[in-house]
């Protein structure tokens, strides 16, 4: 509710003594007698307050005001994740060739490689012999971790009927264990006496470094008879022993 200031205003009424003029200056005023003028009537009430006006029109845009102080550095962020891997590039293209370097300084000294350590034992004979040693051949071994290479060529040959001889190496008097014997055999169903080249070799590990007695040695095989064999018949036979690493087995 609105309130509503209503102004009062307070005539003060002067009392001035009023002149009696004659009748003579009476007369004078457009001839006609005039009366004495009234006292002023008081105020009336105040109207009621009209409606409000209608809303101003909007005014201008002001103009642009001066630039401000720059303002202070906000706090650092947290650190963000990473983002995903994208595309491969393509291939950029090829670089200067660059300048030649310097020499370089000499190496040191390498170290000789392992020679090959072997041994060839050869001889020509003709051994009629059916069982026993052929031919041994005496081999310094170097190193314990190494493994012997065999192999004897030469002609054999075998006469019987369902007869079967076995040629085989042994080490120091005994056959291969490492990791199997090295040997073969020849068998006939009838008594052809054919003499062929044939070669047995084979290689044999776990054998101690040292004197190695190498045997080349004839003899029956198991469940057979013996048969009426022959080694070296007019042809050079030969033993050939070397000492392999595993590189190069």
């Amino acid at each position: 509710m609105e309130l509503q200031c209503v102004s009062t205003t307070i005539f003060v009424f002067l009392l001035l003594p009023i002149a009696v003029t004659s009748s003579a200056e009476t007369s004078d005023n457009n001839g006609c007698c005039g009366g004495v003028p009234g006292v002023p009537g008081s105020p009336g009430s105040p109207g009621s307050l009209g409606s409000p006006g209608r809303d101003g029109r909007d005014g201008r845009d002001g103009t642009k005001g001066e630039k401000g102080d720059r303002g202070e550095a906000g706090a650092r962020g947290l650190k963000g994740g990473s983002g995903k891997i994208g595309p491969q590039g393509p291939n950029g293209a090829m670089g200067i060739q660059g300048s030649k370097g310097d020499l370089g300084g000499k190496g040191d000294k390498g170290e000789a490689t392992q020679q090959l350590n072997w041994k060839q034992c050869v001889w020509k004979r003709d051994d009629g012999k059916d069982a026993g040693l052929i031919q041994e051949c005496r081999f310094k071994k170097e190193h314990g971790h190494t493994a012997l290479y065999v192999a004897y060529a030469g002609s054999l040959r075998i006469i019987g009927s369902h007869r079967c001889s076995r040629w085989h190496f042994t080490f120091n008097d005994r056959e291969c264990t490492g990791p199997m014997t090295i040997d073969a055999v020849d068998f006939t169903s009838r008594s052809n006496d054919i003499h062929r080249h044939r070669q047995v070799e084979g290689y044999c590990e776990n054998i101690p470094a040292g004197d190695v007695r190498v045997g080349f040695h004839i003899g029956k095989c198991v469940g057979y008879t013996l048969a009426d064999g022959y080694t070296g018949w007019n042809s050079v036979s030969r033993i050939i022993i070397a000492e392999m690493s595993p590189a190069q087995q």
